[in-house]
């Protein structure tokens, strides 16, 4: 189904459900979904409720929100959208990659499939964002990482960072004024025991910074040999 058959609030439910599902192997849930679109529940079950009639998502009572096939590709097209803007917005407008969020999701509605192709095509056909979450294809396909938690990183283990949360935009300020980006090289060191923390020392930064939970589980990393 094309997105210029869906509604603005359809096109953001499917691609909620895609992206909820693309960095985590917890089942997608009527919760998840809500708490992620700042909805009240009630609205979002009624929302899964017409779209899983309209064939576009599956939902069993009391279990996961799944794509369909019908419901796959809207969702997709939807996601490149959002990051190809994202990325024209950092790398031609000047944004801050915590700035560009906010203004994608209002954009990706009003565009259309011409223009972003020419976007793609301005930008050099890129395959990650700003944030290192890959930019689907023209075609759908999309590629990720081998990648894994920073949290999982073991001491003396070596990685690069593969895709970054962009859920809290204070968060981004704080990586990237500690120079933490997509495809910055890091190396973890011991912590103290039951500390909840990781230290990392950043290529390119004197001293060790020290990370706590919230921070590395919003980090995806790639094992350097």
């Amino acid at each position: 189904m094309s997105v210029s058959n869906l509604s603005a609030s359809s096109q953001d439910y499917l691609k909620a459900v895609w992206t909820l599902a693309e960095w985590s192997e917890s089942p997608v849930t009527p919760k998840l979904i809500s708490d992620r679109m700042g909805l009240k529940l009630s609205s979002v079950s009624d929302a899964v409720r017409k779209l899983t009639e309209q064939g576009l998502l599956e939902h069993a009572p009391y279990g996961a929100v799944t794509l369909t096939p019908e419901g796959q590709e809207p969702a997709v097209t939807m996601v490149r959208r959002h990051r190809l803007i994202e990325t024209f917005l950092v790398e031609t407008l000047g944004y801050r990659w915590d700035q560009v969020h906010d203004e994608a999701e209002v954009l990706e509605h009003a565009v259309s499939d011409f223009l972003i192709e020419r976007l793609a095509e301005l930008l050099g056909h890129p395959d990650r964002d700003p944030h290192g979450d890959p930019i689907p294809s023209a075609d759908g396909t999309v590629g990720r990482p081998d990648a894994i938690l920073l949290t999982a990183l073991a001491p003396g283990q070596r990685a690069r960072v593969e895709r970054i949360s962009d859920d809290d935009p204070q968060l981004l300020q704080f990586f990237a004024e500690n120079g933490i980006r997509f495809g910055t090289a890091l190396e973890a060191y011991p912590s103290a025991p039951y500390s909840d923390v990781t230290e990392v020392l950043v290529d390119g930064r004197s001293g060790r910074l020290t990370l706590g939970r919230a921070a590395t589980d919003a980090v995806w990393v790639e094992l350097l040999d």
